[in-house]
């Protein structure tokens, strides 16, 4: 493992520490986890981005849905009970 030396204003220091003792973790395992879980958020808004980005070039060639499938799908999810992301 590497070491990162990070400043930190004092008030996100304490909430570090408040998590840490709350959780009987080392305040090191809970900044981990945070960047951990901060940085797959960043992969997967990039990985959103360049969908969204590769969708908009495709629309209206070959390459965009079928017109009758994008409408059924857009019906589906219309009356669908699992919550959009």
């Amino acid at each position: 493992m590497k070491n990162v030396n990070v400043p930190l204003p004092e008030d996100l220091y304490a909430e570090i520490r408040a998590v840490a003792t709350a959780t009987n973790v080392p305040a090191a395992d809970v900044v981990r986890e945070a960047v951990d879980t901060w940085l797959h958020a960043q992969k997967r808004e990039s990985r959103k981005k360049a969908i969204a980005d590769y969708a908009r070039e495709m629309a209206g060639t070959s390459f965009d849905l079928d017109r009758d499938l994008e409408a059924a799908t857009a019906e589906h999810l219309r009356h669908s009970t699992v919550p959009a992301e």
